[in-house]
């Protein structure tokens, strides 16, 4: 059978404000700017909530994903603002209370941005094995933790402490990599590294994205499966037909070095913008988590439409290197639309 799994996000529940958070008003300590993404950027604190209001809304975004089916659930992001920024307050260097307006996203976004003003590094107080903990807690089932990459959160922060972005990049992937090998004691046997800014900013990506993508990863041991995502844009709201999205041939360009840099999945989306799927050829070492599940549309695809697309598929990738999963983070659907899809998706991967 083909192996499922989700990216990360999983939509927020009542207890939590429900839908998108992006769409709430911030309390009096600061602003929302959303981006043509559908991201927001707030300045000062975070948004509180009660600490077990958050453990049971993990809790039942595992246990949700896993009655659909899915094999690898992801934790569902419940505690994160946006996926990036969550990450981004427990580093040094990146001031939240003055942000900097910047054009991002290769000019689809625009927005008030976290500005880095010091030399980036971890504050030493560890979060990701907590959140590790209380998801897995919910399952026998392996939980998969993800990371906004090195690349992605220089392209959503406003630079004004480093010469050039590569030493931003490798202090940023330094960052990220403690934080891992606390994932990784903490027994957590799937980490994804989050970089959707490889698809707009390829050359980046080549020059020294990469490069700082297995920086992540060093020191990570042979039996944890390292993971790394790339999606082409994400609409600002549901059923959205036209929102600036990655170049189709940005995959093509760099899938030969993803395949050779030493993760073990790349993740590439399919179902909201198809590739030509002779793309999985490219990728000899790594398995591909394939977009099969449209996150920005309400319609449900049917366990057949999945199936077809699955045993194509399978034409040009082993069946243990080929893994189902929706195109990204499902924050903009309802539970109820996110649960039939991923339903039909892990029906459609039994069978094939």
């Amino acid at each position: 059978m083909v192996q499922t799994t989700c990216i990360g996000a999983w939509p927020k529940p009542v207890s939590l404000g429900g839908g998108d958070w992006q769409e709430i008003e911030p309390d009096a300590a600061g602003t929302i700017d959303s981006d043509a993404q559908g991201f927001s950027y707030t300045a000062g604190e975070a948004r509180k909530f009660d600490e077990g209001v958050l453990n049971q809304a993990t809790a039942e975004a595992v246990r949700d994903q896993v009655a659909c089916g899915i094999d690898v659930p992801t934790d569902g992001e419940m505690r994160r603002e946006n996926y990036i920024h969550y990450h981004c307050r427990h580093l040094d260097g990146i001031d939240f209370d003055n942000l900097t307006s910047k054009i991002h996203r290769n000019g689809a976004a625009i927005a008030n941005l976290p500005t880095i003003t010091s030399e980036v590094r971890p504050k030493g107080d560890h979060f990701l094995d907590r959140d590790f903990a209380i998801a897995q807690a919910a399952t026998d089932r392996p939980v998969k933790i993800t990371i906004p990459g090195p690349l992605t959160i220089i392209d959503t922060t406003a630079n004004e402490a480093y010469e050039n972005e590569r030493d931003l990049a490798m202090d940023l992937a330094a960052a990220l990599n403690f934080e891992i090998r606390t994932l990784v004691a903490a027994g957590c046997r799937y980490i994804q590294v989050d970089e959707p800014v490889f698809a707009r900013r390829v050359d980046d990506a080549l020059n020294f994205g990469v490069e700082s993508l297995a920086k992540c990863f060093e020191g990570v041991p042979s039996g944890v499966t390292r993971v790394m995502h790339m999606c082409c844009g994400y609409p600002g709201h549901l059923d959205d037909e036209d929102y600036p999205k990655a170049d189709v041939d940005s995959y093509f360009k760099l899938a030969r070095e993803l395949d050779d840099c030493g993760v073990d999945q790349v993740s590439l989306e399919h179902a909201h913008r198809a590739n030509d799927l002779s793309l999985l050829e490219f990728f000899q070492k790594s398995s591909v988590i394939l977009g099969a599940i449209d996150v920005a549309r309400s319609r449900i695809e049917s366990v057949d439409e999945v199936r077809i697309l699955l045993k194509r598929a399978l034409m040009h990738i082993d069946a243990d290197r080929l893994i189902a999963a929706p195109d990204c983070g499902l924050i903009l659907l309802d539970r109820d639309t996110a649960m039939a899809k991923l339903r039909n998706m892990c029906a459609a991967a039994k069978t094939v």
